[in-house]
């Protein structure tokens, strides 16, 4: 049996990473992940991205390229990770969230992350900061 996907943004803007702290489920809640969630049979990872970010959000997103690695959830499903340029809106805690937060690549280890999406995090703010020329 294959995994479900459970694709997550690092939507990226102006130099800083967005963060999103869970409000639902108990076990889950304060601490802080990439937003997103499942895809849906017949959608495309990055398809399901978009639509996620919009209900969760209230943004229009673009998937860049994905992140290297996948994660365990729990059994059954794993996370993708993709890069995400914000093209409209300004994000709001719409669903299982309760508090969103930019951060600088200074700023990453500033909140608790889920464990699974520290990798993917990491990675993130690395791509964040200036490449030497």
């Amino acid at each position: 049996m294959t995994d479900r996907v459970v694709v997550a943004g690092a939507v990226c803007d102006r130099g800083r990473l967005l963060a999103a702290r869970r409000s639902a489920p108990p076990e889950l809640a304060g601490r802080w992940e990439l937003p997103g969630g499942k895809v849906e049979p017949g959608e495309l990872p990055e398809e399901a991205l978009v639509r996620e970010l919009r209900e969760e959000l209230g943004v229009e997103a673009r998937p860049v390229e994905r992140i290297p690695g996948a994660w365990p959830l729990k059994p059954g499903l794993v996370l993708q990770v993709w890069t995400a340029a914000l093209v409209s809106g300004t994000p709001r805690p719409l669903e299982d969230h309760d508090e969103l937060r930019w951060l600088g690549p200074d700023e990453i280890h500033t909140v608790d992350w889920l464990d699974q999406d520290r990798p993917a995090v990491a990675e993130a703010a690395a791509r964040l900061r200036p490449r030497p020329a």
